[in-house]
């Protein structure tokens, strides 16, 4: 795809109601709720996800993360929930995504790549054509402990920005965004969307303050 200058923001590790509804005004297009994870900020119930999801208005995109690598889990995380977009941070099989598709049409289908190293770019091209979305990411699943987002870490952002060229689908850009970095994210990649959770909290809680900078950065890069 093409670099996209003014790309649309995704804040993830949404905690509550009131969350919801501050990332909302500040021009948030998506929101990220955190199912069980082996490790990383932001989970929550799939009640509270539920009770959340049905507060957000239309236009605003509901991603759940899970981590399940099963089909028939992931579905009935997303018909509990009443996502309509599963963000998947983990591996799962290539039969697993027409088994997603045929069971919740409708819902969108977005893959997590930890981009650590070139192999990357072959992963996000097989991957590609099953999905609606990919977003790059700087976890590391081979770990003991897994990890699948979260880690505040930035990765190799010309590898991020060769995917992006070398797709026909969405990119998003995760990985230690923040107020002072996302100007060169969007210049060095280009991506359709941002991602973030720790650059616009303190102590685990979502920080207007730094909200409202990190929007205005991003208006500034458009």
């Amino acid at each position: 795809m093409r670099a996209t200058r003014r790309p649309r923001v995704k804040i993830c590790c949404i905690g509550s109601i009131d969350e919801a509804c501050l990332a909302i005004e500040y021009g948030a297009s998506a929101l990220g709720l955190v199912s069980a994870m082996p490790s990383g900020p932001g989970v929550i119930s799939e009640e509270r996800i539920a009770e959340i999801v049905s507060t957000i208005p239309p236009g605003v995109s509901s991603f759940l993360l899970t981590s399940k690598q099963d089909a028939g889990a992931i579905i009935g995380q997303q018909r509990r929930t009443r996502v309509n977009t599963l963000q998947l941070v983990d591996t799962v099989s290539i039969e697993t995504y027409p088994e997603l598709r045929r069971s919740l049409p409708g819902v969108s289908l977005v893959q997590v790549i930890h981009v650590m190293g070139e192999e990357s770019i072959l992963e996000a091209k097989t991957i590609a054509p099953h999905v609606d979305a990919i977003l790059l990411d700087s976890g590391n699943p081979t770990l003991q402990t897994k990890e699948l987002g979260g880690t505040g870490r930035v990765h190799d952002w010309n590898i991020s920005k060769r995917i992006r060229e070398a797709l026909p689908i969405p990119i998003f850009l995760a990985g230690g965004l923040t107020a002072d970095n996302v100007q060169s994210a969007i210049e060095e990649v280009g991506p359709f969307g941002l991602d973030l959770c720790n650059g616009v909290r303190t102590n685990g809680n979502l920080d207007e303050t730094k909200l409202g900078w990190f929007f205005s950065r991003v208006r500034a890069a458009g």
